[in-house]
């Protein structure tokens, strides 16, 4: 489970997955929907 950062709205939310590769994997924002690369939002792992 990972810690995840909007880079727009800056908000935090939490992201499992079970696959290792997480290059091309995307998330939408749940609080303002703008959708970024999982890889590049990773603030801590949890």
């Amino acid at each position: 489970m990972f810690l995840l950062q909007c880079p727009k709205c800056k908000n935090n939310m939490k992201y499992q997955s079970k696959d290792i590769h997480l290059s091309k994997k995307k998330k939408r924002c749940v609080y303002c929907g703008h959708s970024f690369a999982v890889n590049k939002g990773i603030v801590k792992k949890l």
